[in-house]
């Protein structure tokens, strides 16, 4: 049984009775990774990183774009080997085995339709602030989540903030059907009713909607940066990093699930004109770009306020009403609606596209793989996808689905940098991408040996805290394991001389991992033993390897 587990897929050929339509270019490609990218990072879970990091949260943005950049060339490589829907569960299944493949799967479900429950609440935030805004204002028991409204209710003896305040009122002017009272967020609803049945309808559809929302939301950006400019006090950079490098890496779980952007693309292979091609053209680009305005717009908003008054869910138009610029809160309000929308578009194809996938496989039951004849999409998956996304809106709070996603965006870039290493060489190919080798049998010790001197010589209580094992706290921990870890692939580049690109992803990512916090890990593991259950019971048996097929 032990060897079942890890049995690795080599054909990726299917056959079907209607297959996805063939319509996206290295544009419509970019362009997808950009809107998923670029949402709910900047707009909303930006102003968490900033508070925690101050204005160092740049230096966070550089190490998660390095670490994406080798995670990207991971997956470029893995896209032009295997130019089929199903992105790092795909990748997991060709390299690591069965059981991997089915971990990552289910760590993306955590990623795509989780995560757009995060983004549902800030795209609904954003809408009813802009409707405030123009005096329309919306019973609050109808845009407020239940859970934060019932936490608000029995806090004593503190100084609500304005959204506080709202979720207060939402409690005490609830309409009760008996003892319960009804309050739930009807826009992160509606906006999910209405993705689901665009990205039902068509791959064609939802191109040109994405496209058109990109460059909007771009221009908007790019004008809230050059303006912005205008108004940073410098002495708002004093400290930059003002609760160390620490609280810089704390911001990880709150901008990091963004990054999942380029691994949406990748689902979308089989609707690519050139996937070998233009896949991975398309995620190098768009994560170039929004690392980019990233950077920028973290520099822009701890400029114009204290980083310590950014704690807020809507992050940008914060800083123009604290600056004044009450023309541009406006367009602010209606780009990041914009913006959202078009996560939850990318988002929500993502999806369902991982689970045709695994379904094909036997994984998942055969509804799951059938393709509309009419529209091409995988239509039975992305209702069941809408159903996620939305039932759990109607009891969930944003934090809670913030804390929980970030680690799996980690974990499954983790499993693609590792499953490169166990791919057989092979020869160029005309017109694909092909990851340059790069023999890290010295280079890769070189460099933990470096590392660790200079920390050593230069954070010389660091070593004292890890090794010290009566520290069992989460930092103190996750770093221990680290270390292992690299020491560990050290001794393998050594003896296997594995390519250094997929081992510099690996630590990077090892790395992001120390950034999360005790209950980002609680949540994961529970989530991954779920997910073993479902596989035992149905995965294990009905699997197509299990078959001989």
């Amino acid at each position: 049984m032990f060897k079942s587990l890890f049995r690795r897929k080599t054909n990726f050929h299917y056959e079907s009775e209607h297959e996805l339509h063939k319509v996206l270019n290295v544009r419509d490609l970019t362009f997808f990774g950009i809107a998923a990218i670029i949402g709910g990072g900047i707009f909303s879970s930006i102003g968490q990183a900033c508070y925690e990091g101050g204005p160092g949260v740049v230096f966070l943005f550089i190490i998660c774009a390095v670490a994406c950049g080798f995670a990207a060339l991971c997956y470029a490589e893995f896209s032009s080997r295997i130019p089929v829907s199903g992105s790092a569960y795909t990748y997991a299944y060709a390299s690591f085995g069965e059981l991997f493949a089915w971990i990552i799967g289910w760590a993306l479900l955590m990623e795509y339709s989780i995560g757009n429950i995060y983004i549902a609440f800030s795209w609904s935030g954003y809408f009813t602030h802009l409707l405030d805004a123009m005096n329309m204002h919306s019973p609050r028991w109808l845009i407020t989540d239940y859970k934060t409204a019932s936490g608000v209710s029995v806090i004593r003896g503190t100084v609500l903030n304005e959204d506080e305040l709202s979720a207060l009122q939402a409690w005490k002017s609830a309409p009760m059907i008996g003892s319960l009272k009804i309050i739930f967020d009807l826009p992160a609803l509606i906006i999910n009713v209405l993705i689901t049945m665009l990205v039902y309808r068509g791959i064609n559809e939802s191109r040109k909607t994405s496209n058109a929302m990109v460059i909007l939301k771009l221009a908007v950006i790019i004008l809230i940066i050059v303006v912005g400019a205008f108004y940073i006090d410098i002495e708002n950079y004093k400290p930059f990093a003002p609760k160390g490098f620490d609280g810089i890496m704390q911001g990880v779980s709150a901008v990091f699930f963004t990054y999942i952007g380029f691994d949406a693309v990748s689902t979308l292979a089989e609707e690519s004109k050139n996937p070998q091609r233009d896949l991975p053209r398309g995620m190098f680009y768009s994560l170039i770009i929004c690392t980019v305005l990233y950077i920028l717009i973290s520099l822009v908003l701890t400029g114009m306020a204290p980083y310590s008054l950014l704690k807020v869910d809507d992050p940008l138009a914060f800083v123009l009403n604290y600056k004044g610029i009450k023309w541009l809160e406006y367009i602010v309000s209606i780009s990041a609606i914009i913006a959202m929308t078009s996560v939850l578009l990318v988002f929500q194809m993502g999806q369902p596209r991982i689970w045709m996938s695994m379904s094909r496989d036997g994984l998942l039951p055969k509804a799951f793989s059938k393709i509309h004849p009419k529209y091409k999409t995988p239509g039975f998956s992305t209702i069941v996808t809408g159903l996620v996304v939305g039932v759990p809106i109607l009891f969930t709070d944003a934090n809670f689905v913030l804390d929980f996603t970030s680690i799996g965006t980690i974990f499954a870039f983790i499993l693609v940098c590792g499953g490169v290493l166990l791919l057989p060489k092979r020869d160029k190919v005309t017109g694909g991408f092909h990851m340059p080798y790069v023999n890290s049998k010295f280079i890769f010790p070189a460099i933990i040996i470096i590392t660790i001197l200079f920390t050593y010589y230069n954070v010389p209580n660091y070593f004292i805290g890890v090794l010290n094992l009566k520290n069992w706290d989460i930092f103190n921990l996750s770093h221990r394991l680290m270390w292992i870890a690299l020491l560990f692939l050290s001794a393998l580049s050594y003896k296997k001389q594995y390519s250094l690109i997929p081992m510099l992803g690996l630590t990077t990512c090892m790395y992001l991992l120390t950034g999360m916090k005790a209950e980002n890990w609680i949540w994961f593991f529970i989530w991954f033993f779920i997910g073993l259950i479902l596989y035992f019971a149905y995965g294990y048996r009905k699997s197509n390897l299990a078959h001989g097929k």
